[in-house]
């Protein structure tokens, strides 16, 4: 049975387009490594009826994992928890296991001379303000803990939106839970680099292969023109073993090959991935 993500992006730099939104594409590519499926990648702004909005909605639809991105920090538009305990209609409380994370964040700072004092500030104790019910996670490069809350079907997972701290936490905490939920499963790709038909042509002998290859899927991406049609076409699989997988994908990459060269066209692979 698979296992299902929904991400949650939130900032208004990513809607007016000042920052390019790699942790969405991070954590789709790491998610996918470990058998996930990324049903949906929503971005929203710093706003905390917007953000209610979002989560709700993920929430209904019973993705085993939503993950959320930025708005955990000390400023006035990190609003992410606000809107999470919006949604899940909690209050936010003072959590003393974040608190205690948040503390000796700025006392390490501190003592290795990168601040003048280690006072914790209303606005530094607004990070460890979680939703009722919620697990703080260690943050290993940063300051605002990461936040996990088990909503019945799904595991809500909030991170900061600084992708190094993003990227450690969820190396640390949420790597492991992926795994234990996909049970071993794994994703494996490979590609064909097809010439000399159009698309529209291919089109039909993709169907064709996904149809007699159920469980792969496979999509074109258009690499040339009308007069030298050049076309990527990706073949992938989640198997419980890379035997498994190889076996799938290289019975779809050799009937897909098949049908190109019988159209006129050549075919080039480029290995398993």
């Amino acid at each position: 049975m698979s296992v299902n993500m929904e991400i949650i992006c939130i900032g208004n730099e990513l809607l007016i387009g000042k920052i390019l939104n790699t942790n969405a594409q991070w954590i789709a590519r790491r998610a996918t490594s470990l058998g996930v499926i990324v049903k949906r990648i929503t971005v929203v702004s710093d706003d905390v009826e917007e953000i209610a909005s979002a989560v709700k909605e993920a929430v209904q639809r019973k993705s085993r994992f939503i993950i959320t991105t930025g708005g955990l920090g000390p400023t006035f538009d990190d609003k992410t928890l606000e809107g999470i305990a919006k949604a899940l209609n909690r209050e936010l409380k003072m959590n003393e296991k974040a608190l205690k994370m948040v503390k000796e964040k700025y006392e390490s700072y501190f003592k290795a001379g990168k601040m003048e004092e280690a006072e914790i500030t209303p606005y530094r104790a607004k990070m460890a303000m979680l939703p009722e019910g919620a697990e703080p996670l260690l943050n290993p490069v940063g300051t605002a803990p990461g936040v996990l809350i088990n909503i019945m079907d799904s595991l809500l997972i909030a991170l900061p939106g600084v992708p190094h701290e993003m990227e450690a936490i969820f190396e640390s905490s949420i790597v492991p839970l992926l795994k234990k939920e996909s049970k071993g499963l794994i994703f494996f790709e490979t590609s064909l680099n097809i010439d000399g038909i159009m698309e529209s042509t291919l089109a039909p002998l993709i169907e064709i292969t996904m149809r007699d290859n159920p469980y792969v899927y496979i999509k074109s991406h258009p690499r040339g023109g009308e007069r030298k049609p050049h076309m990527e076409v990706h073949l992938s699989t989640i198997a419980e073993n890379s035997e498994i997988a190889r076996t799938r994908l290289g019975k779809a990459a050799i009937q897909l090959s098949e049908l190109v060269k019988e159209k006129g066209g050549r075919v080039r692979t480029s290995g398993f991935q």
